[in-house]
């Protein structure tokens, strides 16, 4: 199976998931030549505001898998991710992503990441999120203690 093919199985996501309510998103990870899972957009289905097709597809995946690393996978993904869902394509350690709408044309109908990029830009005290700093020495300790913990699994 080619590229294209996997391209198309998520944009075919992305129209189906349109025609039963959904937002017009969806993914599919690729193994081994082979689609392990898929995801689409449900955050007004499921009142979940993380549920995209990228994040819901690398959950089912890691399932799938058993596994967190899901290194040896590419997603296929009917549009370029927003801020939350790219970094959870990294976090997962895909291989690559190709992708078909951009940003631009998300948002050309309403689904404009382009404020959240610019506030990851700005120190916190800048940014529109109000934010504090609270109990940071208290806060450490778990830091501390993750840091010395032998048997820790890394991530």
């Amino acid at each position: 199976m080619t590229k294209e093919y996997f391209m198309r199985e998520a944009i075919r996501l992305s129209e189906e998931n349109v025609k039963n309510g959904g937002g017009p998103f969806g993914a599919v990870i690729v193994k081994d030549g082979e689609i392990i899972a898929t995801g689409v957009n449900n955050v007004t289905r499921h009142c979940d505001p993380t549920s995209h097709a990228e994040v819901n597809a690398i959950r089912n995946a890691a399932s799938k898998l058993g596994t967190f690393n899901l290194e040896g996978c590419e997603i296929y993904t009917s549009c370029e991710p927003c801020p939350m869902c790219l970094g959870a394509i990294y976090w997962a350690h895909l291989d690559r992503m190709y992708y078909g709408n951009t940003k631009t044309d998300a948002k050309n109908i309403g689904f404009d990441d382009s404020f959240i990029y610019e506030e990851i830009d700005l120190s916190p005290e800048e940014r529109r999120l109000k934010s504090e700093r609270l109990l940071g020495d208290e806060a450490i300790r778990a830091f501390k203690e993750w840091d010395i913990k032998e048997d820790k699994i890394e991530y």
